[in-house]
């Protein structure tokens, strides 16, 4: 009876609620990390700035690497950001499921795969933890792994927490970009890779 009028009246659920709590801390967090990698980021940027003033284009292009890394995380921040903020909205839907919702896939899938790529976010873990008390071990385990019919992850967050080095053409293209921006002729021939 108590969950019938929980259900009427619009309460949510224990689990719902600290659902919620969550997801509200993992962006509380993601704000103050945010600002951590934006700062490593714009270094990343500045040294590669100087390294090529001073001409060390090998060293440049080491450094493109950790600047597009932090980039990459940033980008995903703001993905887990907004799953966290869909999910804190239709929180309601995921109350006595047996199965993931077909509208919340996406970001439910891209928090689990997150959850196991970034340790810098503690509340994921625990989030990952009440989805697959929902909806399964197997679920997350599919996810994580990336196959089966549960995986939704969202293809940019694979690709940007990907271990894989970072092409060349990319690494470039970054290099490129800063010392076009700033009036740098650079001549990328008979750099060491």
């Amino acid at each position: 009876m108590g969950k019938t009028l929980d259900a009427i009246f619009g309460r949510a659920s224990r689990q719902t609620s600290k659902l919620k709590a969550l997801l509200e801390l993992c962006v509380a967090r993601i704000a103050v990390l945010g600002n951590q990698h934006r700062i490593r980021c714009s270094q990343a940027r500045g040294d590669i700035l100087q390294l090529l003033k001073l001409g060390y284009r090998d060293r440049a292009l080491a450094r493109a690497e950790q600047a597009i890394k932090e980039q990459n995380l940033l980008d995903v921040f703001v993905m887990i950001e907004g799953y966290c903020h869909l999910l804190t909205e239709k929180a309601t839907l995921l109350e006595h499921q047996n199965e993931c919702p077909a509208e919340l896939r996406e970001a439910i899938s891209s928090l689990i795969f997150a959850a196991s790529r970034s340790g810098e976010l503690p509340e994921l873990q625990d989030i990952r933890r009440m989805f697959a008390e929902m909806f399964g071990r197997e679920f997350a385990s599919a996810i994580v792994e990336l196959h089966g019919d549960y995986c939704h992850v969202n293809q940019k967050m694979i690709q940007n927490l990907s271990k894989k080095q970072t092409k060349l053409e990319t690494k470039l293209m970054v290099i490129m970009e800063i010392a076009e921006k700033e009036g740098i002729e650079v001549d990328l021939e008979g750099l060491h890779f």
